[in-house]
């Protein structure tokens, strides 16, 4: 049986560890016939007023933008073959914002607070203002995080829940 709280801080510095140490998430959406989609992409991930956001520099695929258009909950997957895992279910929307946008690139270019990120101009050479950069906002209401100590161990995945209807609990 997992361990459920709705203190964001009695699983953070797992969560976040173990994302910055995978780096690569898969995040799956849903088109409009209930079908999984799942891709795998680089989100970048900050604390505020004490809990998850995290953020995806992104081109606006025709399928992203149908099946979040349909259906904004998304999950973003993180496995290591440690067997460390970490997810996130959210609810994600596109951010047109230039202020965050701006803010999300520098996360991006510094390496967000645990070191994860990388040079988005690579990607959009005339910077925050590329047409092409389009930016993703994943507000989650459930993460769940398991190391493979405690898998080994019997010890329970630990799962933060915003609210425990919306988790689906």
């Amino acid at each position: 049986m997992a361990t459920t709280t709705r203190e964001f801080s009695a699983v953070a510095d797992d969560f976040l560890r173990t994302v910055a140490e995978i780096k690569y998430a898969t995040m799956t959406t849903v088109d409009g016939l209930g079908r999984p989609r799942a891709r795998v992409l680089l989100p970048i991930w900050e604390v505020v007023d004490g809990r998850p956001v995290g953020w995806l520099a992104s081109f606006p695929t025709r399928v992203k933008k149908a099946h979040l258009a349909a259906n904004p909950h998304s999950t973003l997957s993180y496995w290591a073959p440690s067997q460390n895992t970490a997810s996130a279910d959210a609810v994600t929307a596109w951010v047109e914002d230039p202020e965050t946008k701006h803010a999300v690139w520098e996360l991006y270019r510094k390496g967000s607070p645990r070191g994860v990120g990388y040079d988005p101009r690579a990607y959009w050479p005339q910077g925050p203002d590329d047409p092409g950069y389009h930016l993703l906002r994943f507000d989650p209401f459930r993460v769940q995080v398991m190391s493979g100590r405690d898998l080994a161990t019997g010890r329970p995945a630990r799962i933060w829940v915003a609210d425990p209807v919306q988790a689906g609990r």
